[in-house]
Order: structure tokens, then C-alpha cells, then sequence
């Protein structure tokens, strides 16, 4: 198939229902975005243009073609221990606080620590396990703990692989350190598997964050990193509103390096530790 241009109606089109769908608004420019995305759904439904793909995503009563759009168009860039500074400040500062504050003056190798942990976004799961490789490092063993992490995403194909758990030599170099790789994976034919313990932290499930979450029940730690840098205003100002509500009085959200929430959601306040800002609610 040649390249198939995508109209300003067509774009107009796409745009206006991936937003009702995910909440993610792609504007005049995204057209390159859409076209390079969607090429591969043109061909496998044998459409020629990208008004057919759209009316017949639409009269698919199944959903299936409405899930593979949200997969291609949701599926982000994502790494092990992306943007360090997020995981040197769970490391050294908030799960530190945590656990004086949950057990002051204890031993956390004899009090068990309980902690829930959710990662909104988590695409293909490295974020979900950099965090478990983090509670490892801190705890020894976690499975004397009452510790969980919950990975979350819209896109289907993102969930399955996040809990397989298992990931390609190029997925495993960039971001993972030599040593974390040795001490934390598995060399599995041609993959690597995440180690057993640090998998059994984890669950994994499929959410949209425009629809209510607020069943998954409240955290101690929440991490909604580069997902609403796609919102418009609006959006962003409920999710973040939204979100308040599932964290704990003491517990602490970890967006962005490059986002800020202080004038969408009053409710929180930043704090900063080192090189890095984390957001908790205001008392």
C-alpha cells in the first residue's frame, strides 16, 4: 500500500473521538502522527482511506478495532528507571518517610511495612518493575511485607506484556543498569524475565483514566508520569482532582520532570528533595 494521506477532516475526525475515548487531544499537527500510527490498521482491515478505517472502527460491535486504535495511538515511549531522579527520590527520601512514620523506631527487618503503590500509565510495565527493583533494594525481603504495586494502562497490548514480564535485549538496554540486569533478570532464550519476587509485587490491569478509578481504593505512593501532558485544561484539572482522592494523607504523587500541577489542583503542594519534586497533599 503507498502512502495514504490523512485530511483535515479525517484528522478532525480521529481527533475528536480518540479524545472522547482516552481524553488525549491531538491537534492540527499530530496529521504525520496519525498517518504513521494508523498505516498498519489500514492495511490489515484492507481500508484505503482513513475515513473507511474510521467508520468501520465505529461499526465494529466487538470493540476489537476501537482497542487496536487505543494501542496504537496510547503506547509510549518507556524505559527501565526513566528519568532517574524519580526513583533516587523513592529511594532515599519518600519510602524512608514512609516507613517512620508507619513503624517509627522499628526494625523494618521485624515489623512488617505495609505499602500500595500505583503507576498510572504503565505502559509495558518498566516502570512498574523499577519501583518493585527499588522496594527490593530497601527491604531485602518483600515478601515479608505487606507490599503491592499496581500497573495500570488503556492500552490492552501494553498490559499483556507488562505481565508477562519478560522483555528483548533492546528493552533491556536502555535505562537498566548491568548490574540491576545480573541481579534482577533472567536470561530466557532470546528474552529476559523479570526475577520471580519482584513480579509477584506486581498486578496489572487495564484502566482508562477518564473513566472512575476510584474502586482501586486509596495509596501510599502514585506515580502519573507524562500522561497528561495530552489533556487538555479541563481533563488534566478532574484526573488530578480525581486523583487526590486515592492518595493518603501522608503519601506522595510523582508526575513529570517537565510537568507541574500547582495551578490545576490546589489540593496538592510540591515538595523538593535534591534535584527533584514530588507533590503531597496540603494538610
Amino acid at each position: 500500500m503507498s502512502a495514504v494521506k490523512i485530511t483535515p477532516e479525517e484528522l478532525t475526525l480521529f481527533s475528536d473521538y480518540i479524545a472522547t475515548l482516552s481524553g488525549i487531544h491531538l491537534n492540527s499537527s499530530k496529521g504525520y502522527l496519525l498517518e504513521t500510527r494508523l498505516v498498519k490498521m489500514l492495511r490489515e482491515t484492507g481500508t484505503d482511506n482513513f475515513t473507511d478505517l474510521y467508520k468501520k472502527i465505529r461499526a465494529d460491535i466487538s470493540k476489537k478495532l476501537e482497542g487496536q486504535l487505543l494501542d496504537a495511538m496510547t503506547t509510549n515511549e518507556t524505559h527501565f528507571f526513566r528519568d532517574s531522579a524519580p526513583f533516587d527520590l523513592l529511594q532515599h527520601k519518600i519510602i524512608p518517610d514512609l516507613i517512620d512514620r508507619r513503624i517509627p523506631g522499628a526494625d523494618i527487618n521485624k515489623s512488617p511495612l505495609t505499602l500500595k503503590i500505583w503507576s498510572a500509565a504503565c505502559s509495558t510495565g518498566q516502570e512498574v518493575y523499577s519501583i518493585g527493583i527499588v522496594l527490593k533494594e530497601l527491604l531485602g525481603d518483600t515478601t515479608n511485607h505487606n507490599v503491592t504495586i499496581l500497573g495500570t494502562d488503556i492500552s490492552d497490548e501494553a498490559v499483556t506484556k507488562a505481565s508477562w514480564g519478560y522483555y528483548s535485549p533492546i528493552d533491556i538496554e536502555r535505562g537498566l543498569p548491568p548490574a540491576k540486569l545480573n541481579k534482577y533478570f533472567n536470561k530466557e532464550n532470546d528474552k529476559w524475565k523479570i526475577d520471580d519476587e519482584i513480579r509477584s509485587l506486581a498486578t496489572f490491569k487495564k484502566l482508562n483514566l477518564m473513566n472512575d478509578f476510584s474502586h482501586l481504593g486509596k495509596f501510599d505512593i502514585i506515580f502519573c508520569r507524562n500522561v497528561a501532558i495530552y489533556f487538555p485544561e479541563e481533563k488534566k484539572k478532574l484526573l488530578f482532582q480525581r486523583i487526590s482522592k486515592l492518595l493518603k494523607p501522608d503519601g506522595a504523587l510523582i508526575i513529570g520532570s517537565t510537568e507541574s500541577i500547582a495551578t490545576v489542583c490546589p489540593s496538592f503542594e510540591s515538595k523538593r528533595y535534591l534535584r527533584s519534586i514530588y507533590y503531597q497533599l496540603k494538610q
